[in-house]
């Protein structure tokens, strides 16, 4: 899976941290979706697919220790998301802490952003390649070629713009599960959303046949957009 397939966690309480994180991350070819607390990182979780998680220790309400326990503990995950642990305790019992709840990697604050990136990277080759999913979707009499971004209809091919194939390959990534509509503006020129409505209101033109009530590419209320393939 080449790397900017990879969907990395980012959980820190403080906002400078987060979007420094975010950024730099973004910057080194990563797709970043970030939580401010264990309660909205949980929310994503249930709905989004993530290659890591990079957590930090000290939060308020669930702290960062009891956030990996729980997710080790789950026995419904797709896998084992591995997680990165951030914390500015950085003496050997509370490492030894962290690896016992399931941790990954421990990186004491403050550090260099690219041993970050070296140790996200180290622990995703451990890790390895993930399911890619099918190669192909199927939307009623329209399928979806995820790989070469085509989209057709009996077999007759129906042009998209290159806005349009990047957006359809975002959502057929996380086929059925609600992917916000922020972070898919995140790719765009126009980070409102507005520009990912008119796309998605064009898409639903060729893919729906009733395109007021579509049936395949779905609005989540209060979240975002969900690709629902046959």
């Amino acid at each position: 899976m080449s790397q900017p397939d990879r969907h990395l966690l980012v959980v820190d309480d403080d906002d400078r941290i987060r979007d420094l994180l975010r950024e730099f991350l973004t910057r080194a070819g990563f797709r970043v979706t970030g939580a401010a607390d264990a309660a909205s990182a949980w929310r994503l979780i249930e709905t989004l697919d993530f290659d890591l998680v990079v957590l930090d220790v000290m939060m308020p309400g669930e702290d960062g220790l009891s956030f990996a326990r729980r997710l080790r503990a789950r026995t419904d995950q797709p896998g084992r998301t591995p997680v990165l642990m951030l914390t500015a305790r950085g003496e050997a019992g509370d490492r030894i802490e962290g690896l016992t709840a399931g941790v990954d990697d421990y990186l004491a604050k403050p550090f260099e952003p690219q041993e970050l990136l070296l140790r996200i990277e180290a622990i995703l080759r451990r890790a390895g390649p993930r399911d890619v999913g099918p190669a192909s979707l199927t939307l009623g009499d329209c399928a979806f070629d995820i790989e070469r971004g085509e989209l057709s209809r009996d077999g007759a091919q129906i042009r998209l713009t290159e806005a349009e194939v990047e957006l359809m390959r975002r959502l057929a990534r996380s086929a059925n599960a609600p992917v916000d509509r922020l972070e898919l503006a995140r790719d765009t020129a126009d980070v409102t959303g507005r520009a990912v409505d008119v796309q998605v209101t064009r898409l639903r033109r060729k893919i729906e046949t009733d395109p007021k009530n579509p049936r395949y590419l779905q609005t989540v209320r209060g979240v975002g957009y969900r690709l629902a393939p046959d």
